[in-house]
């Protein structure tokens, strides 16, 4: 059964310190060492539960002028799932496409703005990229393929402003349909992360 934005309504309130700025991202064809590398990360020390991550990553922006950005990763499946507080590496275009060569690529982002977006490129081609909160403007080679899913999710595709908005929760079930991986609260409080620093520029 396809999971909706509902389904996920969870984060927001589990998850307060990363549901106000986040991008996960799940890619399959790379290892977290081999993402790693293809980001120019460098490798950090691993992390217990994304409540560590978070702290980390936020301590990580007072060193170096804010030059450098802690990552936290796992193997989930087929797929590496790349994490970012308060980061957006994974729906960045130009760092994007090229290190998805020969992968499946698929990312969503939130900052504290409310400004949002998804993206799923294949092997340095960007298949579709949109604001969740404002879908009905999208581009990439195959920008409508997934419209069905998208209106079932609770994309806000019609004129109607939606009573609930579920844009933020969706973009995690859109990222489940395109992987069969599932972010769960278990997955994020009990997983020891390999972690790295990517740089930001």
């Amino acid at each position: 059964m396809t999971k909706t934005g509902a389904d996920y309504a969870w984060f927001e309130n589990d998850f307060p310190d990363i549901a106000e700025a986040y991008c996960f991202t799940l890619v399959r064809g790379l290892s977290p060492a081999e993402l790693t590398a293809r980001l120019e990360g460098r490798p950090e020390a691993p992390l217990r539960g994304i409540d560590a991550v978070v702290d980390a990553a936020f301590a990580q922006y007072g060193l170096g002028d804010g030059e450098r950005q802690l990552v936290a990763m796992t193997t989930v499946g087929d797929r590496t799932l790349l994490i970012e507080p308060n980061g957006y590496l994974g729906v960045t275009e130009d760092r994007v496409l090229p290190a998805s060569a020969g992968a499946h690529w698929v990312s969503h982002f939130v900052n504290i703005n409310a400004v949002g977006t998804f993206l799923w490129a294949e092997d340095r081609v960007l298949r579709l990229c949109f604001d969740p909160m404002f879908p009905e403007d999208r581009w990439g080679t195959t920008p409508d393929a997934l419209l069905d899913v998208m209106e079932r999710m609770g994309f806000p595709l019609d004129e109607e402003t939606p009573e609930e908005d579920l844009s933020a929760p969706a973009a995690f079930a859109l990222a489940e349909h395109l992987t069969g991986i599932a972010v769960t609260p278990e997955l994020l409080r009990d997983t020891t992360f390999a972690c790295a620093t990517l740089r930001l520029r």
